[in-house]
């Protein structure tokens, strides 16, 4: 029986290679901090000089919204629902370039919290050693190295994520048969899926839910946000930072196969039976880390650089969030209130206020593990008050006469609207069906269980978390 418990302690060399992970993107931090300028202007601890070019820029673009909460949640739903949600990148191409800023605080502590929580339950890794160690360290080099080592890291992290991924995806279709042999069971399953033009809102995935809802999705994530602006305004050139926005887009479309093709694997490896449904596991978060240890458990090394690949989404996450944060209050709330202000002030106050954001991020990863589910309300609201924010900005930039009234306004009413239909939708959610088996025959080794579906899972703590994230990343600034 190929499904068996397989939690096991990860061997010396995995716990070496994620401190070379924390290492490597403490070196990058210092570098730049005793490096060039060092750090000693607000022009190049926050926007990096406007020195960048396109490819680094452009992979921390990437990497800032391809948190580790991705790389759980992409496969698991990949392996659930079908290959519906790869077409949801395609989107990313129709909503570039709108100006907005946002934060969220609480967003980073559940993105440090969740990975760390998923893998304590799966191999005894320390929950709090881990979410200790990445906090400190995303902390030491944002704060010392400025938004340019933040940039590098991500670059680096990048890396360190595809090779994670591909790792296991080649070791996992080598055990399964081949690639033929994953694409047949995934097949029979119902679990690759083509363009569905349903028109019905209800369906989980249809292109009019994932193109024309992702439209807005992409606006707001890539366009509008201040962590990405940033990075727009720290290019040497308009021209670079264009080039970077589009060069995003196939970088995005790999990230989807490759998130997709893990969860054909582990399809293909599981069929029906999944480790949720067997009580190998706890949640759906889970079961990406269980696949990784099922597979990679007789190679040393491996599953220590997908735990790097797993913490690598959460450091440049979070990294960005702290460099905008740090930003967004210097040049708005702190920089039109307080005059005169030296350079060198300034600069220092920045640095202190990132290294503050660090201290609230692990204090918000402690209160995450402790709100479980009441934490997906408190989240969504965040959710509820993007829309109506993206309508704001776009107000102002396309409606040159609007006055402040009619913004004020404008905002109430979308506010209300948004609260009403987010309210609605925890009044009565709904549960997405699993895609039906075609043939259960032609794969002999599995059952004819239901998988469960991801949206119910809420009644614990680890999935109320993942759960939480990933409403939050997919309607980040929508309606939840």
């Amino acid at each position: 029986d190929i499904l068996k418990n397989v939690f096991v302690a990860l061997f010396t060399v995995d716990y070496v290679i994620f401190v070379v992970l924390l290492v490597a993107s403490a070196g990058i931090g210092l570098y730049y901090a005793f490096s060039g300028g060092r750090q000693r202007t607000t022009q190049e601890f926050l926007l990096a000089d406007r020195s960048m070019r396109c490819l680094p820029v452009s992979l921390s673009l990437l990497a800032t919204f391809q948190s580790a909460v991705a790389i759980l949640g992409a496969p698991s739903e990949i392996y659930t629902h079908g290959t519906q949600y790869w077409f949801l990148g395609c989107s990313y191409f129709l909503g570039l370039l709108i100006p907005k800023f946002t934060v969220f605080v609480i967003y980073m502590g559940v993105v440090l919290y969740a990975p760390a929580l998923a893998l304590n339950a799966v191999t005894g890794f320390d929950l709090w050693g881990a979410v200790l160690a990445i906090g400190l360290v995303c902390t030491l080099y944002t704060a010392l190295g400025g938004l340019k080592a933040v940039i590098w890291t991500d670059v680096f992290q990048t890396i360190v994520m595809f090779a994670g991924q591909l790792a296991v995806i080649i070791v996992g279709t080598h055990q399964a048969g081949g690639i033929a042999e994953v694409w047949r069971k995934a097949q029979n399953g119902s679990r690759i899926s083509g363009l569905d033009l349903n028109p019905d809102p209800l369906e989980r995935h249809t292109f009019w839910t994932l193109g024309v809802g992702g439209i807005f999705l992409m606006l707001a994530l890539y366009g509008v946000n201040q962590a990405q602006v940033q990075r727009y305004l720290c290019s040497r050139t308009e021209k670079e930072a264009i080039m970077s926005c589009y060069a995003v887009f196939p970088c995005q479309q790999i990230v989807l196969t490759l998130g997709c093709l893990m969860g054909l694997v582990m399809y293909a490896r599981y069929g029906e039976e999944s480790p949720l449904d067997q009580g190998y596991v706890k949640s759906n978060d889970q079961m990406v880390l269980y696949f990784v240890m099922d597979v990679l458990r007789d190679l040393p090394g491996l599953p220590g650089l997908f735990v790097a690949c797993l913490f690598s989404g959460a450091l440049s996450t979070i990294s960005s969030a702290f460099n905008s944060l740090a930003t967004v209050t210097m040049e708005d709330l702190i920089k039109p209130h307080v005059r005169p202000m030296t350079e060198a002030r300034a600069t220092l106050l920045s640095k202190m206020l990132a290294l503050a954001y660090g201290l609230v991020c692990l204090a918000m990863a402690y209160i995450a593990s402790l709100m479980g589910s009441v934490l997906q309300a408190a989240l969504s609201i965040f959710g509820m008050v993007g829309g109506p924010l993206l309508g704001l900005f776009c107000l102002g930039m396309f409606f040159p006469w609007a006055n402040s009234t009619g913004a004020l306004v404008g905002l109430a009413s979308g506010l209300v609207m948004a609260f009403w239909i987010g309210i609605g939708s925890f009044v009565s959610r709904m549960s997405a069906s699993v895609p039906p088996v075609i043939n259960a025959t032609v794969i002999p080794d599995v059952g004819n269980m239901t998988t469960a579906v991801m949206t119910t899972l809420i009644t614990s703590k680890p999935r109320s978390i993942l759960l939480i994230v990933m409403v939050l990343k997919k309607f980040l600034f929508l309606n939840a």
